[in-house]
């Protein structure tokens, strides 16, 4: 992790503000008040299907995409054993980090349910932080350096012509092996979740119809994802383009894939599970026409000061979410009376006596949401910028 003093020169405001909307749109629709009461638009698809949840962290691995070209072209995409030691050791710290978010959540989950032991302290935390037989491997983090190393080799190794050849055949690929696999299926009998469960034991993963949603093989598209998103960094910063062509380029693209993902989508469903072709084509092309949209917004009208509540997240993407997990785990953990009841809870049971359990539900996700903007806010302010 660096910390980086002042803003780094070249970035972009949209696209700042585009990372901001979509990790404060992950924050929001991972802490709700009570998973029983959330409104249907903040829930992802059961299986087949999008929904606006569905759409934010696609949208993050799109702009990740955009966003390591912008960084490697610094270095002119050629590889180097500097460049190539950057990028392995970003891919390492990020995959770690989430590694140790995962734990951290879980060492506090065993300490509550050690709790009932009556251990000596130290033997406590102990087992609270070495019981790791629910560790789970794969995750959100991991996902993001996975991607974006395999993204960054190949926008250093390969010409970047080939590129979008890549993309299709690895798209094609993966949809013959849903087809052959029952990747369609949800449980037992996927190839993704057999593969993963061979890897690293049911007890590591993540199950959501028996089917873990950062899966191994599910990383191939998501590779492709962050590659698309590279080629529009190639529209984005192409020298002597001005806003107006790279709005119509990016609107062309973005429509395109859009179309393109709905109507293959009677042969190969939008699944966001297993991160199906046609996910990752609907996706690229509503985040696409998105990022155009914001450059006309922000970039040819000049009305930033709108998102500017997003740009404090976007400066900060990656060390934010770190934080709302790590406080979303304190305030499940927290208790705050002698019957063991969580801050959280008690705060949800006295939004509950002020309206329905629905908007409560709602109303704690946005609060959560603040508090992480406050933090965001105050690095921001102090130009200070956390570089995972």
């Amino acid at each position: 992790m660096t910390l980086q003093p002042t803003r780094p020169q070249g970035r972009l405001l949209s696209l700042d503000v585009m990372r901001g909307i979509t990790i404060a749109g992950m924050i929001l629709v991972n802490n709700p008040g009570s998973w029983s009461t959330v409104y249907a638009p903040l829930l992802h698809a059961e299986w087949n299907g999008l929904t606006p949840t569905d759409l934010v962290f696609p949208f993050f691995m799109f702009i990740m995409g955009v966003s390591s070209f912008a960084s490697l072209r610094k270095f002119e995409f050629r590889p180097s054993r500097q460049l190539l030691a950057k990028i392995l050791r970003r891919t390492f710290r990020i995959f770690l980090v989430g590694i140790l978010l995962g734990w951290f959540g879980l060492a506090l989950t065993n300490w509550t349910r050690l709790d009932a032991e009556q251990l000596p302290f130290f033997t406590h935390l102990w087992r609270s932080c070495a019981e790791l037989n629910h560790l789970r491997i794969l995750g959100v983090l991991q996902r993001l350096a996975l991607c974006y190393g395999a993204a960054s080799l190949i926008g250093i190794y390969v010409r970047h012509k080939y590129i979008p050849y890549i993309i299709g055949a690895g798209l094609a690929i993966y949809c013959l092996i849903l087809h052959l696999c029952n990747g369609f299926i949800p449980g037992e009998g996927n190839m993704l979740c057999d593969l993963d469960r061979t890897l690293w034991g049911e007890g590591h993963m993540y199950l959501d119809r028996g089917v873990e949603p950062e899966g191994l093989l599910s990383t191939i598209p998501s590779v492709c994802q962050t590659l698309i998103g590279f080629l529009c960094g190639r529209i984005l910063f192409r020298p002597g383009t001005d806003n107006r062509e790279r709005m119509l380029k990016l609107f062309l693209i973005g429509t395109s894939l859009t179309f393109l993902g709905l109507l293959l989508a009677y042969g190969c469903p939008i699944n966001k599970k297993i991160w199906s072709p046609t996910f990752v084509m609907t996706t690229c092309g509503l985040a696409s026409s998105l990022l155009a949209l914001l450059i006309w917004v922000i970039d040819v009208k000049g009305r930033g000061r709108l998102f500017r509540f997003f740009e404090a997240f976007g400066a900060n993407p990656m060390a934010i979410y770190v934080f709302s997990g790590i406080l979303a785990s304190l305030a499940d953990f927290i208790t705050v009376r002698s019957d063991g009841t969580a801050l959280k809870d008690l705060l949800v049971e006295g939004l509950n006596q002020l309206v329905g359990p629905y908007f409560a539900s709602l109303l704690f996700a946005l609060i959560f949401v603040g508090c992480c903007w406050v933090v965001a806010w105050i690095l921001y302010r102090k130009q200070i910028y956390i570089k995972l």
